[in-house]
């Protein structure tokens, strides 16, 4: 080997490809660089990624919106990670170099997805469900976490309890009905008509054209609303307020909770809560069980190459996406 291809060499074990934005903007913004390659910490363990998932927040902070207040340039976008562990910091003992891991880490701290390799602490990941690819995989975390957190650990639906979920058919709202089915309730799905058959075979009991139909105006005496889409469309979350029972449980995923909407809230006589997704080892390897058992299906809409994510993106914002968008990183 010459000296140039040894120092070549040594480069490339110090450095690796990278999706960057130095400004906020549109998907032009998203640029792939040669940056230094994270080393993992103590309690931390270095993944080799193999799939990254893309999400609503990616762009939205790309715009500068979404989580762009706690992010510093220049920023690698991305919380959804499948690989391999490559090294493991001082302290850990949960996994080891080989481990096939998915994970949504540090949320919603940059996480650096979008790139060949991240770190972050090994609790905060879980060994990838056996029955699925990276790709796949790559497409769990943060939308099943949103799923099941908002549903488990913030409404403690039960059997029997119904349960609407807006925006049924994209990455957040297909793992919600799955999991609402799971946990014995009656689900009530809003998308367009033509996911309406693949809705009920995920777990819908009903489900509401919502271009067709005003979905308050069709379903009464509901527990709990899941709502993914808020009030900046449409007035959505406002709207269902009018669904739930007295005493039942909005949780608002996508904006919050205005002043406006905690005021109609109690007018009415309901509850409304704000949610945000956390990181969660635990669950998403309660997650991987309903999946290796066959409970829970995971919907790929596209893959992109890591030098496309702008393309991923501009895919992602049109609002009509079946299930979820996946840039693949390494073979």
């Amino acid at each position: 080997m010459s000296e140039d291809d040894m120092s070549e060499h040594t480069v490339s074990e110090h450095t690796m490809r990278a999706v960057t934005v130095r400004e906020f903007g549109g998907p032009q913004v998203l640029t792939v660089e040669e940056v230094a390659r994270p080393e993992p910490l103590p309690t931390e363990v270095l993944v080799r990624v193999h799939a990254a998932g893309v999400n609503p927040v990616d762009w939205k902070t790309r715009e500068g919106q979404g989580m762009a207040g706690l992010q510093t340039f220049p920023l690698t976008l991305g919380w959804d990670v499948s690989g391999v562990v490559e090294e493991v910091g001082f302290g850990v003992t949960t996994l080891a170099p080989g481990d096939e891991v998915y994970g949504m880490p540090w949320f919603p701290r940059a996480a650096n997805a979008y790139a060949e390799y991240v770190t972050a602490p090994a609790r905060q990941w879980a060994r990838k469900p056996a029955t699925l690819d990276h790709v796949h995989a790559a497409a769990v975390p943060l939308a099943a976490l949103t799923a099941w957190q908002a549903l488990v650990d913030t409404a403690h639906v039960q059997a029997g309890r119904r349960v609407l979920i807006t925006a049924a058919a994209g990455g957040v709202g297909h793992f919600a009905v799955q999991f609402a089915r799971h946990l014995g309730a009656h689900v009530i799905a809003t998308a367009g008509a033509a996911r309406h058959p693949w809705l009920k075979e995920l777990g819908a009991d009903e489900t509401v054209d919502y271009t067709t139909t005003r979905f308050e105006d069709a379903i009464e005496d509901v527990d709990v609303v899941v709502d993914l889409v808020g009030d900046a469309h449409d007035r959505t979350s406002t709207r269902s307020l009018r669904v739930l029972r007295p005493g039942g449980l909005l949780v608002a995923v996508p904006a919050g909770v205005s002043s406006e909407l905690a005021a109609a809230a109690e007018a009415a006589g309901v509850r409304v809560t704000p949610f945000l997704v956390e990181p969660d080892g635990a669950a998403l390897t309660t997650i991987a069980g309903l999946i290796d058992a066959g409970e829970v299906a995971v919907e790929v809409a596209q893959t992109f190459p890591l030098e496309q994510a702008g393309a991923a993106h501009t895919r992602g914002e049109t609002g009509r996406t079946r299930g979820k968008l996946v840039l693949t990183v390494a073979d």
